[in-house]
């Protein structure tokens, strides 16, 4: 501002000496415009225009100045990432860490590889450079060189002829002339290996520290901050503003993907910039081959000193691990073919041949996953391990083709055994599979080894029968698809099969394509016939199914028999009250209903709506389907209680099912029809 205003004063200065000169020339007795104010009073304006002239010289060289002050010395200090993003409140919070010490102040930055820490590190060093007089920045990945660099920096600092066991303490020294002073330690391990390098006791004072490590530990001898992953929010604004095309839709698809990793979005838009790849076409390749797109990509705005891909990003630890503690890279292997989402822990203690027995001793397993935790691969939360994805891709990319078998095998096994198989009757059923389906869905996604398909379809049509039970047919058929085509191409597996069938039959009714289910429902029946004893739970569930489907399509009387066979086979299993012969009354009671007789109908869904009610939770979907379904029935039987049933069992569908979901839907306009 005061370079313009400096400038418009020096030809205001000439305009004014030249308007006098031209008025000694020409003679004239008036001027034109603003211009006659100067020829009648040149002596107020050259007043007026002298100070302001010398204001604005005097403030242009106090602004050069401040702009070519120098910057402090600084060592090794990588160049600034022009492409940094967010952050903005980490970055407040160390400079707050570091100020609120006297003497030395020290922050461990810690987190994942590749989450940025050192970029952190560098932008806070550069956002506040002008704080201090002394920068240095110290590779600390291996302890042992640490003192060579001090022995450099002492250098720098005008020390000569300093051995390596004195650089240390002479450089804290030499620091007392440059305080302020900021020494980054970068890639640090535990506190332990760096304790020689660190400043302390009376070395040095009012200076801070940073040190950026993997490692966790750090808390009895610095502040210490967790960084996590972008947000989402920074990583579409990363690549919206990196990669040209990029919209915010599609950079959110591929935020996602990459878990938010700030590594792997630098390296995902230096891909595309490279190789002039659309963000569409990079999704596609992200989705399909995750594994081989993080080998590839570059990061622009890093020296070469500093180029690291995602695929090799763990490799150290990965190896450090392998020689310290192989059982724990047994488990990262186990970990990295399960879903990115929390691993509980007893799948592997309710297995411990799964690793070996490691899992058996309490300490051993103690210390196998605090290794990968003290290591920075994974998150331990209480009950559960948590992956990166990016790790996971990273450890699944050079698996050898038999290892990868044999852990897929280990994990069909042990998740078979870890998830309920009575989904219908065990009430702890839907929590555990909750958190079991993604892993399921992940080991079970690619054609299965020979050693676990057998196992694989188990899984398969368990995961299906979960998903029927929840509402979610449309992820339950491809599921129970590929179950009976694994069933069938194993010999002697005709049980199994006919347990698909019936299984695919339901998704098919819950779809509302009776057609095609009823065929479905019909081979497993002649199946189950063929190879199961004649009073088998299983052949009621056929004829359940298959009398409700009959029913559907108008063949009432057809259906009758099938239902009340159906109930008389599980009574005599089970029981009177258990909950398979819940189902079986529901079915005779649509049979009733479809024939108009909805007296008969009543007493045998009260009956059913007693047992899941003794058996489930309130808020269970099995209590609000027979809810719904007796408001339907006493409704008909002008009984007052059925806007009140259709109200608790619309409630249900809406807690557990979500408010848009179609039978939510469906229950609240039966609601609003009743009133």
């Amino acid at each position: 501002m005061w370079r313009t205003l400096a400038s418009a004063v020096a030809g205001l200065l000439v305009l004014f000496v030249g308007s006098l000169a031209f008025n000694a020339a020409s003679g004239q007795s008036r001027w034109p415009g603003p211009l006659d104010y100067v020829r009648v009073h040149p002596w107020v304006v050259l007043l007026i225009l002298i100070p302001i002239s010398l204001i604005g010289v005097w403030q242009v060289p106090r602004r050069d100045r401040a702009q070519d002050r120098l910057a402090p010395p600084a060592y090794r200090l990588p160049p600034r990432n022009t492409n940094f993003t967010g952050r903005d409140a980490t970055l407040r919070e160390v400079r707050q860490c570091l100020t609120s010490r006297n003497g030395v102040a020290m922050v461990a930055v810690q987190g994942l590889g590749g989450v940025g820490k050192t970029q952190l590190a560098i932008e806070y060093a550069y956002r506040y450079l002008s704080k201090y007089r002394f920068v240095a920045f110290v590779g600390a990945e291996d302890s042992d060189l640490v003192a060579s660099h001090f022995v450099s920096l002492a250098g720098q600092l005008g020390l000569t002829e300093v051995s390596s066991d004195q650089a240390i303490p002479r450089v804290y020294g030499k620091l007392l002339d440059h305080r302020p002073w900021l020494i980054i330690f970068d890639n640090g391990e535990k506190p332990g290996t760096l304790t020689h390098a660190l400043p302390s006791g009376g070395l040095a004072s009012n200076g801070h520290v940073i040190v950026t490590t993997r490692v966790s530990g750090w808390s009895g001898r610095a502040g210490v901050i967790d960084l996590d992953v972008f947000t989402r929010q920074e990583s579409v604004k990363l690549l919206v503003r990196r990669v040209p095309g990029m919209t915010e839709a599609v950079a959110d698809r591929i935020a996602e993907q990459l878990g938010d990793l700030p590594l792997a979005l630098e390296q995902a838009a230096g891909y595309m910039g490279y190789n002039h790849t659309a963000p569409e076409e990079y999704l596609t390749l992200l989705t399909s081959r995750l594994e081989e797109m993080i080998a590839r990509g570059e990061l622009t705005d890093r020296p070469e000193a500093e180029e690291v891909v995602v695929a090799s990003l763990w490799s150290l630890s990965v190896e450090r691990l392998n020689t310290d503690q192989p059982q724990a890279v047994r488990l990262l292997e186990l970990c990295a073919l399960l879903a990115p989402e929390p691993i509980p822990l007893d799948l592997f203690t309710g297995s411990p041949e799964t690793l070996n027995g490691a899992a058996a001793d309490a300490l051993v397993w103690d210390t196998t996953v605090g290794a990968l935790a003290g290591l920075g691969l994974a998150r331990r939360e209480n009950a559960s391990l948590v992956l990166h994805r990016l790790v996971q891709a990273a450890i699944r990319a050079p698996m050898p083709d038999e290892v990868r078998t044999d852990a897929r095998v280990q994990l069909c096994r042990a998740l078979l055994a870890a998830v309920p198989h009575d989904i219908h009757g065990d009430p702890d059923a839907r929590p555990r599979w909750q958190e079991l389906l993604p892993h399921v869905i992940a080991v079970t996604k690619d054609d299965p080894p020979a050693e676990c398909a057998a196992e694989t379809a188990v899984l398969l049509r368990l995961a299906s029968e979960f998903l029927i039970q929840i509402g979610d047919c449309s992820v339950a058929l491809p599921l129970c698809e590929r179950a009976l085509a694994i069933d069938e191409s194993i010999e002697g597996r005709d049980a199994e099969a006919g347990f698909d069938l019936i299984t695919l039959a339901q998704i098919h009714k819950d779809l509302n394509a009776p057609e095609t289910a009823r065929p479905l429902a019909e081979r497993a029946l002649r199946l189950h016939e063929s190879c199961l004893p004649a009073d088998s739970p299983a052949i009621a569930t056929d004829l359940a199914t298959l009398a409700r489907l009959l029913c559907i399509l108008g063949e009432h009387r057809a259906a009758q028999p099938l239902a009340e066979r159906a109930l008389q086979i599980d009574e005599t299993a089970y029981g009177p009250d258990d909950p398979f012969v819940s189902f079986d009354l529901i079915a005779l009671a649509n049979v009733h209903v479809d024939l108009g007789d909805y007296a008969t109908a009543a007493p045998l869904i009260s009956r059913a709506l007693q047992i899941r009610e003794a058996r489930y939770a309130p808020d269970h979907l099995y209590i609000g389907y027979v809810l719904l379904f007796k408001a339907r029935v006493v409704h008909r039987l002008n009984d007052p209680s059925a806007a009140d049933l259709a109200r608790r069992g619309a409630q249900i569908l809406h807690t557990r099912l979500g408010k848009t979901h179609p039978k939510t839907v469906d229950a609240f306009a039966l609601v609003n029809g009743l009133r």
